[in-house]
């Protein structure tokens, strides 16, 4: 049964709940608060609504995922990265990427990134705990992504690109510091072609579970200061 949240309680659905729940459709309500928000992603939910709707809370079964030391990278990436076509920084021009990510896409209609939205995981960036990796090509910002880092987990949350190539060469720069950092589990949350094409599968919500238990509180040697 969905459970709704009110705007004065941090309380999320225990987690023996949600493995109950088959649709992934968890919560509704509340707001997006940081503390809800690092809450949320502690219980496994993350939001996800568009204009006009509630704000929806979703934990889904099966849980798209990448480990770091499974990372697929095809012989065309890397000759691109290998040509050093594009450059790669972390956390330099978070509020841009976000906005890039929120902006349309041909193949949607409407974001779910919304203003609201953008203004919470800004106030995460500030609190050291939403990062963002930027793809440029000279001084133009061509792709990149953002997500959250806890523990030795990190939580994607989108990504864009503007040039062939450009959010798979942040993406890979990102997973392979990831690794070298302590990370053991990239949460991609839903599946696409593009993350199963670099080494994203599916696991079950009850092992997804098992992640967040045993590495949500594990320190990581993690320097975004690039």
């Amino acid at each position: 049964m969905l459970t709704w949240l009110q705007r004065d309680s941090l309380a999320f659905p225990p987690l023996d709940k949600a493995l109950r729940e088959p649709n992934g459709l968890l919560a509704a309500g509340g707001d997006l608060s940081p503390e809800r928000l690092v809450q949320a992603y502690r219980h496994g939910c993350f939001p996800w609504f568009q204009d006009g709707q509630p704000i929806l809370w979703w934990s889904p079964d099966p849980r798209t995922v990448l480990l770091p030391s499974q990372l697929h990278v095809s012989r065309s990436l890397r000759k691109c990265l290998r040509q050093q076509r594009f450059s790669v920084t972390f956390d330099h021009a978070f509020d841009r990427v976000i906005q890039a990510c929120a902006a349309p896409r041909d193949y949607a209609d409407g974001t779910w990134i919304t203003t609201p939205m953008q203004a919470a995981y800004i106030e995460l960036h500030r609190q050291g705990i939403a990062h963002s990796v930027e793809v440029w090509l000279n001084d133009e910002l061509v792709g990149g992504l953002y997500g959250l880092a806890m523990g030795r987990l990190f939580f994607g949350e989108s990504m864009f690109s503007r040039a062939d190539n450009a959010s798979k060469v942040g993406f890979v720069t990102l997973v392979r510091h990831l690794e070298r950092w302590g990370f053991v589990l990239i949460d991609c949350q839903m599946p696409t072609e593009h993350l199963h094409s670099l080494g994203a599968h599916a696991i079950s919500r009850r092992a997804f579970a098992d992640y967040l238990q045993n590495n949500l509180d594990q320190p990581s040697s993690a320097d975004w200061r690039n």
